[in-house]
């Protein structure tokens, strides 16, 4: 399948270097035995340009679920690794404009939802309005990237803390910065595109004014993917990766998460960090081909680890029990040598499409059975004795509520799908 690629796990240093701006720090350096300099992947998403370069592909929508390493300081508990999954989905080609963006944001919205993580937001920017917000605040252009870099750990400090580290770390003037502070605090919709584009200052900055036009255009996709409900556009957001060219998002869940680290601040409840995290990135691709050849790409990365230290801590703090197997039925059987009678049975389930489970013993005894299906979460147990073959019915049993009804043998796939559709 085109959509699916395994990339290598170590790389020349040399190709990672310079995409990450700050964040390169955080990139593990290694040296193979003959002395050449290697690098452990930070991202999927320089890999994954690299392949397209590689390959001559100029359109492709892929996923892409792989480990990625980071010199970073772990945090068990909120999912913060050295060493952690990430899942990655990337559209790229040439289209017209925003609409592969809206998808991928919609595609964020949909998982944080189904998965039913807490409240979430999304913030969107873009680099062109960033860029455009410096220029007119009167930011050297040599200081834009790593202006915007500690523009990124806003979320994590506060407006003085960043404010000072500007000024006093990255020299930039006291009223640029304070000009920065008016912009960052800014939140909103189209509304605020509209309001920017507008702006005495911000309309002077054609890099601006194309950002904004584009964000006009991103919440007319969205509102019509009905996903404007968890999408704000917010001037702080910066996302200090080199490579973003376009907009740029981030997922922050708000609630129903591990308490914060020292340091981290949310709005609206309690922030348990970021979950997603993507943009487009349309330059990357060119800066591995050989002839400079761009693709246009957006894309979003899931940190699969925090998702799932979330999932885990709401699992401990709920006395629901959380299902550990997608087996819908269990094929059991009440007394000994029905062994071949589950075997044919649960041939049956399968060939229907519906997924079922058989204990790997003989003779099993129907209380380990049915103690398997509880801890397990398996909601239905299909149970055969030798009254119940004899009549041509099977027993099921609801292992929640504990009921049981024969079933005719003839109509037990149709009364299975009935009762798996409402669990």
């Amino acid at each position: 399948d085109e959509g699916k690629h395994q990339f290598t796990l170590k790389t020349a240093k040399e190709t990672l270097t310079g995409k990450y701006g700050e964040d390169s720090k955080l990139i593990y350096d290694l040296k193979d035995q003959g002395g050449e300099l290697l690098s452990l992947r930070y991202d999927l998403t320089v890999p994954f340009a690299r392949y397209l370069a590689m390959n001559k592909i100029s359109n492709i929508k892929r996923y892409h679920i792989a480990k990625v390493y980071r010199r970073d300081n772990p945090a068990m508990t909120r999912g913060r690794y050295r060493e952690f999954y990430q899942c990655d989905f990337d559209i790229a080609g040439q289209y017209d404009p925003m609409i592969p963006d809206a998808e991928c944001l919609k595609i964020v919205h949909e998982i944080l939802s189904e998965l039913e993580l807490g409240d979430f937001r999304i913030k969107v920017n873009d680099r062109r309005i960033l860029d455009g917000m410096f220029a007119v605040c009167g930011v050297p252009d040599d200081k834009f990237r790593t202006i915007c870099s500690t523009v990124d750990k806003l979320d994590k400090m506060s407006w003085e803390d960043v404010r000072s580290e500007m000024v006093k770390e990255k020299g930039l003037s006291e009223e640029a910065a304070d000009q920065i502070g008016q912009y960052v605090s800014m939140q909103g919709g189209k509304d605020l595109a509209e309001r920017l584009l507008q702006d005495a200052k911000m309309s002077q900055s054609k890099q601006a004014c194309a950002g904004l036009t584009d964000m006009k255009l991103l919440f007319s996709y969205l509102e019509l993917f009905q996903v404007t409900d968890k999408v704000v556009f917010d001037l702080s957001l910066a996302r200090g990766l080199d490579y973003y060219t376009g907009v740029i998002y981030e997922a922050i869940l708000t609630q129903n998460g591990p308490a914060p680290e020292a340091g981290e601040k949310g709005e609206e409840g309690v922030s348990v960090g970021s979950v997603a995290g993507g943009g487009r990135y349309d330059g990357l691709v060119g800066m591995f081909d050989p002839k400079g050849r761009k693709v246009p790409c957006v894309g979003v990365s899931i940190g699969i680890e925090r998702v799932f230290s979330i999932l885990e801590q709401k699992a401990e703090a709920s006395a629901e029990k959380v299902r550990t197997t997608e087996t819908q039925v269990m094929v059991a059987s009440a007394q000994k040598n029905l062994l071949e009678e589950r075997l044919k049975l649960t041939a049956e389930l399968w060939n229907a499409g519906i997924k079922a489970e058989v204990m790997y013993k003989k003779n099993p005894k129907l209380l380990s059975q049915l103690q398997h299906c509880e801890d397990s979460g398996i909601p239905l147990v299909a149970i055969l004795g030798e009254q119940e073959l004899k009549d041509g019915v099977v027993k099921l049993r609801d292992v929640h509520s504990r009921e049981e009804a024969d079933v005719l043998r003839a109509e037990l796939v149709e009364e299975i799908k009935k009762r798996i559709a409402d669990v």
